[in-house]
């Protein structure tokens, strides 16, 4: 009731600034003055009031018309959201940061996470690739009524970056310790599903083998069980790429030149072949983009290419714990893709109960 007298206030202050007349110098003449709204107004608050410091800032820029971007304390963030669902009768995008242990990890909420529906967390690939390219996956939950909620993984995208970490630092078990603490965060964690791309499905799978209390469902798109499989299968798609292409990628690996452009054109071959056989959206270019500015996660933990991997994850093998998953499962595949039939069918085989669905010209 405290901070509902600030919005009263405030919007009774606009009314009566409607604009008055003043004399011009010259004596002849009048000037009226109006009031209007002076643009984007960025509002910073403390932790001590979360709810009525906000109020009497929020009131009066909107009262005047401004659109407004506000800072929450990092101690007291939620009072602010909550009041900003208010305004928006429980619909607002929830734009936020999430702070623990190596730093921030930033997510977006699509939709309702109180609708009673359960909410789908998604899971980007890479590892480092950024939520970007997740963008459609998040918006074809949504019309569904459940909510999905977009997050940059640490060290990647609108999260903290960590650059001088040791390599030892990137290891899956962050990641979920990660998620863990995103869908507590959230108030989801009793319930909630999960659809993993690529690398997201990795750690997707990973995770369910713990079986962790509220996880409801997961979809695993694109994504290996075995490192050892998945390169295994990539050098088996290497070996039909045309023999210069494959050339310019031996001769790039085996001098350690593999941030050359010619390497990098030779690689791309390979992608336009596997990993989008399309033109590439405007959203998952900005996710290369991203990674390209700062390859930490994804040089540390994969490699220099998708078929070159020579980082923490070269060993990594989830398959004889795949039957530990308890919860209803789907995989998702395309014919072309790197995540090729038979390495997916490794997987359909040990998830009990999980179904496939493979897309023929994808």
């Amino acid at each position: 009731a405290y901070a509902a007298e600030f919005f009263r206030w405030f919007a009774e202050e606009a009314v009566r600034t409607p604009g008055d007349f003043r004399a011009a110098p010259s004596g002849d003449k009048r000037i009226l003055v109006t009031h209007q709204p002076i643009g984007v107004s960025l509002l910073i608050t403390p932790w001590n009031f979360p709810l009525t410091i906000p109020s009497r800032k929020l009131a009066a820029a909107l009262a005047a018309g401004c659109t407004v971007i506000i800072k929450p304390a990092e101690e007291t963030p939620g009072t602010c959201l909550e009041l900003a669902r208010a305004l928006d009768g429980g619909r607002v995008d929830d734009r936020i940061e999430h702070i623990w242990r190596p730093g921030k990890t930033w997510y977006k909420v699509i939709g309702d996470l109180k609708n009673g529906k359960t909410p789908v967390v998604v899971l980007h690939g890479g590892p480092g690739m950024a939520h970007n390219y997740c963008i459609s996956i998040a918006e074809l939950i949504a019309q569904s009524g459940r909510a999905a909620i977009l997050y940059d993984q640490i060290g990647c995208g609108l999260s903290t970056h960590i650059p001088e970490a040791p390599a030892e630092f990137w290891q899956p078990e962050l990641f979920m310790e990660e998620l863990q603490l995103l869908v507590e965060h959230l108030g989801i964690s009793e319930n909630y599903s999960i659809i993993g791309q690529s690398w997201g499905g990795m750690l997707g799978m990973q995770f369910a083998i713990t079986r962790p209390h509220g996880l409801k469902s997961l979809v695993v798109a694109d994504s290996p069980s075995s490192m050892k499989v998945w390169v295994s299968e990539a050098n088996r798609l290497r070996d039909q790429l045309p023999a210069d292409v494959q050339a310019t990628l031996l001769k790039h690996e085996a001098a350690e030149t593999t941030t050359d452009p010619e390497y990098l054109e030779a690689v791309q071959v390979f992608y336009d072949q596997h990993v989008c056989r399309i033109p590439l959206p405007a959203w998952a270019q900005e996710s290369f983009d991203q990674a390209a500015i700062d390859p930490t996660v994804y040089g540390t933990m994969n490699g220099p290419s998708e078929f070159h991997v020579i980082g923490s994850l070269k060993e990594w093998d989830i398959t004889d714990d795949l039957h530990k998953i308890d919860v209803p499962t789907m995989l998702v595949s395309g014919f072309y893709d790197e995540a090729t039939p038979d390495m997916v069918k490794i997987i359909h085989e040990r998830i009990p109960g999980a179904t496939w669905e493979l897309f023929p010209e994808s």
